[in-house]
């Protein structure tokens, strides 16, 4: 059975299409076979980068590392006969969920091995995982966590193996400001009650916008003749190298 990795929140705007293509396309640089698939059926921001990656490598002659790009099916359970025809040949699996709840996102979930949250470092985002008092107590679980709490629950009762779920902070600060520690603190606090882990992900950078058209990663420039790097590419390569060893991935070891 292929491992299955669940990019998803609630929450546009959070980079779940940035985080999913850059996973996807490491672990294929790494020779893991890799299969990816967009449930956003209307705005397909994960979708278009793989076709992005593929006319731009077929265009320029490069031999990319490269997903092999699922398809959803027809009728009343689309995901299924997907998956079956992606585990056929990949090890793992990647979908990317919509910014919204839908019936596609929720059976994802009960299907995923490993769960991605990315959220921007706000008490805006955090308000998916928990509700807050004016004074910055957790009262309870709110709409996407409990819908976490739903899909476990539905995979122990199919006598599945846990979720591990990991929660990303997106767009952190270069200072540590105080909006930022507090965020941190809840997040940490939250973690023990509703059973995530929190790892720093991707900060704010132009370069991630640039590379979409071309279907592009960090770590494809010097694939095409970008042989001297910024301090802001390599730090972003850092945060990818550190993003991919968090996910304790089954079988993989970092190496690039």
């Amino acid at each position: 059975m292929a491992h299955i990795i669940v990019v998803g929140n609630e929450k546009g705007g959070s980079g779940k299409s940035t985080t999913s293509m850059h996973v996807a396309t490491a672990l294929a640089r790494m020779g893991h076979r890799v299969g990816g698939l967009d449930l956003d059926v209307r705005q397909r921001s994960f979708g278009r980068y793989l076709e992005n990656r593929a006319h731009f490598a077929a265009r320029e002659g490069l031999d990319l590392p490269m997903p092999v790009i699922g398809a959803l099916g027809e009728g009343g359970d689309p995901l299924s006969p997907a998956l079956t025809a992606l585990e056929a040949e990949c090890d793992f699996i990647l979908l990317d969920c919509p910014g919204s709840h839908t019936k596609l996102s929720q059976m994802a979930h009960t299907l995923a091995d490993t769960l991605i949250t990315p959220m921007n470092d706000s008490f805006v985002d955090f308000d998916l995982l928990a509700r807050l008092s004016p004074e910055g107590k957790i009262l309870g679980p709110s709409i996407y966590a409990e819908m976490v709490w739903s899909a476990r629950q539905m995979r122990a009762q199919a006598g599945a193996g846990p979720i591990d779920w990991l929660v990303l902070r997106n767009r952190l600060g270069t200072q540590a400001m105080h909006n930022k520690r507090k965020v941190g603190g809840a997040l940490q606090s939250l973690s023990k009650r509703i059973g995530f882990r929190v790892a720093p992900g991707f900060s704010e950078r132009v370069i991630f916008r640039e590379l979409f058209p071309r279907g592009l990663t960090l770590l494809d420039l010097k694939d095409i003749g970008t042989e001297q790097l910024s301090m802001s590419n390599i730090a972003a390569r850092q945060e990818l190298r550190d993003l991919v060893a968090e996910l304790n991935l089954p079988g993989v070891s970092v190496n690039f």
